[in-house]
């Protein structure tokens, strides 16, 4: 039994050291996980998991099985992709709070797309930096779960960071932890001057198993019979073997190449060895950081992008996607049993898994079942436009489309020659009369136009001034905007970009199907309230109260 004491009566010092002792005399289960593992897989939507669920048996299966799951968690914002999707799952909050709209940004001053995270002032470490990449936290205007951690515990808790794509890695680390993501033009896991100054050991030991090498020459073969496959291997709607790994399989993963080398880590990372070399390193940073080892509570974060890579090469119904799921499901086994072991058990542990956003069918297999599918070519949209703003305003106008964001430029609209506003405006009128189009809004206008068929306030959601577009439009259902003639993609509200899975396992959690919608701006304040610590600074969300047990 604890002795009560009245602090008012002690003097500061005597305070603090009577709260020391209450805390040292409470019993493990009182206080924070001493481990949370957040799992995000990229463009795992909602249907994707419903439909692949009965074959789950292993790590994936487990979490939907014992946790609280939601199978219907909606992203509020109008363009689902990686960065944003990532950010929004790490601050709690949308676009508009956390600036990060989008995976690639037009920068007005060169005239140029960019990385979202792009730092010219932070370098790779011990790598070779593109100027235009992702390389530091710097533009990400909110703070994250793992920020949050780091100073509710004065610096003690550590947070890992691990993907294949940096504009991943990045806000699941904040500004201070630290992420690692995968190098295709070495094969390694590389991190940037803004998170270290030199690599650790357990990381230089870790890259020196060559992982990614090890995979050269091996193929991908199906983990299970033919037979249980839904489909064709080889649909006619499948396009035609973009990483030179065959189109059926089994998979070639050399890329082509007779050694080791950016050819064939770009078709490993494609591959579900890419799941594997994930929990490698994951194990490697929970022994080389001493992750879950005391009562200060960690964090271990890993995004999975290998199912991104499938799905835009693939798509969503393929082989190859329901493949690397079912491989992907042992690979999590993996990852859970090793995250326990280092929390020294499940009641020391915490988890949640989502996802950045989900994807569209192949357009082409739309319309070969029925529905009214399209492609839509920015670059064809954009010689369209500048044609119409040419002849309206007699000077020319350069258009750059970036998936839905319109940046308009030119030295007429620099200059002051036409009213910009005016310009901005005649775009979006163009834009809304496309038969691909549903609505288009001037920046001008976005505060004020009338939220048509509820578009326009997942837009307002997704605008960021410094970064998005002058023009926003919105497609029309199943059609996919791409530059690509094959493939698909992803970037729209609508329910099978923006509607993901949710789940909560573990300490204090309540298991259970939850079937209400909920956004995924609560996955970072549910995760506080685990850790019984204040939510990020800039967080919309709110905790899952009926998903958790309340129980200290």
């Amino acid at each position: 039994m604890l002795l009560t004491i009245r602090p008012e009566r002690l003097p500061a010092m005597s305070r603090v050291l009577a709260a020391l002792l209450v805390l040292i005399a409470l019993p493990a289960s009182a206080r924070a996980p001493k481990l949370t593992l957040l799992i995000s897989v990229d463009a795992l939507g909602s249907d994707l998991l419903l439909r692949s669920r009965p074959r789950l048996t292993g790590g994936l299966g487990q979490l939907l099985n014992t946790g609280a799951y939601y199978p219907y968690a909606r992203y509020a914002y109008a363009e689902a992709r990686t960065a944003p999707g990532h950010a929004t799952l790490a601050t709690g909050a949308n676009p508009w709070r956390h600036g990060i709209v989008d995976n690639d940004v037009h920068d007005r001053a060169t005239g140029q797309s960019q990385q979202v995270y792009v730092d010219p002032t932070h370098q790779v470490l011990d790598g070779v930096t593109v100027p235009t990449a992702d390389t530091s936290p710097a533009n990400l205007m909110a703070e994250t779960l793992a920020d949050r951690l780091r100073g509710s515990t004065q610096g003690r808790g550590k947070v890992v960071a691990l993907s294949f794509k940096a504009r991943a890695a990045i806000p699941l680390a904040g500004k201070l932890g630290q992420a690692w993501w995968f190098d295709e033009a070495t094969g390694k896991l590389v991190t940037s001057t803004w998170y270290a100054k030199a690599v650790p050991a357990w990381m230089q030991a870790f890259n020196a198993r060559k992982l990614a090498d090890a995979g050269f020459g091996k193929t991908w073969e199906l983990l299970r019979p033919r037979a249980e496959y839904v489909g064709q291997d080889d649909p006619a709607t499948e396009p035609p073997d973009p990483y030179g790994m065959g189109r059926v399989f089994p998979h070639a993963l050399s890329g082509g190449a007779k050694e080791p080398g950016p050819a064939s880590y770009r078709v490993f990372a494609v591959s579900p060895r890419s799941h594997d070399l994930l929990v490698q390193a994951a194990k490697a940073a929970l022994e080389g950081e001493g992750l879950g080892r005391d009562d200060v509570p960690d964090m271990l974060a890993v995004s999975f992008s290998g199912t991104d890579a499938v799905f835009h090469a693939f798509g969503p119904s393929s082989w190859e996607m329901q493949d690397t799921l079912l491989r992907l499901d042992q690979a999590l086994g993996e990852l859970i049993a090793a995250a326990e072991r280092a929390a020294g058990g499940k009641a020391n542990l915490v988890i949640a898994l989502s996802a950045d956003h989900g994807g569209a069918e192949i357009p082409e297999a739309w319309v070969e079942a029925g529905l009214p599918g399209a492609r839509l070519n920015p670059v064809e949209a954009a010689k369209g436009l500048a044609q119409e703003l040419r002849a309206k305003f007699g000077v020319e106008v350069t258009v750059k489309l970036l998936e839905l964001d319109v940046y308009l430029g030119g030295k007429a609209l620099e200059s002051g020659q036409v009213d910009g506003a005016v310009v901005r405006r005649a775009a979006a009128a163009w834009l809304a009369k496309q038969p691909f189009t549903v609505t288009a809004v001037a920046r001008d206008d976005l505060d004020s136009a009338p939220d048509i068929g509820g578009l326009v306030a997942p837009m307002r959601r997704g605008y960021y001034p410094v970064r998005s577009g002058d023009v926003l439009f919105m497609a029309k259902p199943f059609h996919v905007v791409s530059d690509y003639p094959r493939g698909t993609n992803h970037g729209t509200p609508y329910s099978y970009d923006v509607q993901v899975p949710v789940v909560f396992a573990g300490r204090g959690v309540k298991p259970g199907l939850y079937l209400q919608e909920i956004d995924p701006v609560d996955v970072a304040p549910t995760l506080s309230a685990l850790l019984e610590m204040g939510m990020p600074a800039s967080a919309e969300g709110k905790p899952r109260a009926e998903a958790l047990t309340g129980a200290r």
